[in-house]
């Protein structure tokens, strides 16, 4: 995100962080997981929550202590939590907690998950490898992009956004060059090499793929732009997306950050501030912007196949007009339901049968805490639940892993 004016408050309690504007916004308005559960659920009328979160011991303050993960059984089910404030990925269960952890590298941010077991999670030292199974780092694949030296914190660099393709062949990881324009790399899962390299804007926050797998988007924070990568040939072309314009520059608040590809057509869809959902046609450019209703900064996001959007929202620029952070539940007609959360959140993942979403508390920026919000999609009723140490990037894992 952009740079701090904020207030700090205490990384391991749940009070949200009041985020200052840089200016007004004028004209104020506006991953693929799940089956429609989610959508038929919000149809017949399901009750909203009253946002709070009941206190863990363990969710509020230092992580839970892990037990070992060397006899233990991955279950379908499992969370997968990326921990930016150490260098692990924790697994977690739904239900219990933390169940271990494996060393990955350096302030580990974003990660995917393959259907054959391996997890690729972009730290600040190259991508780290992980076998899901017997919960080992198999190999880290150092970048080919100079990013300086190896760094913590919101603004370090290395990689971000990551996605696998759909054949499973390639992953592409966006890495952060401080002070300079990001590249996106593009890694063979099989000689896991880097295989090619393609500039792209600054500080790719996230990266998703196109689902035939002919083009790759990186979202590019402090450039207001998504760029679309063709996987044929690696050319590339610079999509500006900035709903509320580009005043401000670096300093501005109004930015990308998060995209997702909408299955029914594959357009791209980018949440701003609660106020405005961009559609963006990735091969004409062409953008459309739809009305939200959250009304506070955004960040993570995760669609199902039935077009069932959900976008967390980290708290308000301007307390004095803003709403606080809560977690938007858009069905492909644009009916919205936003369930309010306690204290700030990043990123989302949903069940397999669509009743339960999962958002992690790491956040990019003061504020954080060591968990995830559960909260129940038919209820709006949330739990707070230990999960790692400013946990980010979040998967669900699907078949059974047996150690």
């Amino acid at each position: 995100m952009s740079p701090s004016n904020g207030t700090s408050t205490d990384p391991s309690g749940p009070t949200s962080t009041a985020i200052p504007r840089y200016a007004r916004r004028s004209g104020r308005v506006g991953r693929t997981l799940v089956s429609g559960a989610v959508a038929a659920l919000l149809l017949a009328g399901c009750a909203q929550g009253d946002g709070s979160a009941p206190e863990s011991p363990s969710a509020t303050g230092s992580p839970a202590p892990a037990p070992s993960a060397t006899t233990a059984t991955t279950a379908a089910g499992t969370l997968l939590v990326a921990d930016f404030g150490s260098d692990t990925v924790t697994f977690v269960d739904p239900r219990r907690g933390p169940l271990g952890s494996v060393e990955v590298g350096t302030a580990p941010y974003g990660l995917a998950v393959g259907a054959d077991g391996p997890a690729w999670v972009a730290t600040a030292e190259g991508v780290a490898v992980v076998d899901t199974r017997t919960r080992e780092r198999l190999a880290l694949i150092p970048y080919e992009t100079g990013t300086g030296p190896v760094s913590t914190g919101e603004y370090r660099g290395g990689g971000m956004g990551i996605a696998l393709s759909p054949d499973g062949e390639r992953v592409y990881v966006g890495v952060n060059v401080p002070g300079g324009n990001g590249v996106l790399e593009v890694i063979d899962t099989e000689s896991r090499e880097v295989t090619g390299t393609v500039p792209v804007g600054r500080r790719p926050f996230d990266v998703d793929v196109s689902r035939d797998g002919s083009e790759v988007y990186t979202t590019n924070h402090d450039s207001f732009d998504v760029t679309v990568v063709a996987t044929d040939s690696l050319a590339a072309r610079r999509v500006e997306v900035a709903p509320h314009g580009t005043e401000g520059g670096l300093g501005s608040w109004l930015k990308p950050h998060y995209t997702v590809v909408r299955p029914s057509d594959g357009k791209l869809l980018l949440p701003f501030e609660g106020e405005r959902l961009v559609v963006v046609d990735p091969r004409s450019g062409r953008s459309e912007i739809l009305p939200m209703t959250a009304d506070t900064h955004q960040h993570g996001a995760v669609i199902t196949p039935d077009g069932t959007l959900l976008v967390v929202g980290t708290g308000p620029i301007d307390p004095a007009e803003d709403e606080g952070p809560s977690l938007t539940v858009r069905t492909s007609d644009g009916a919205e339901r936003v369930y309010p959360l306690a204290g700030a959140h990043e990123d989302v993942a949903v069940s397999r049968d669509g009743r339960t979403a999962y958002v992690t508390g790491g956040f990019t920026r003061d504020g954080y805490w060591n968990g995830i919000t559960v909260v129940d999609l038919p209820t709006g009723d949330t739990r707070r639940l230990a999960a790692g140490d400013r946990p980010l990037g979040i998967a669900v894992l699907s078949p059974d892993r047996t150690a």
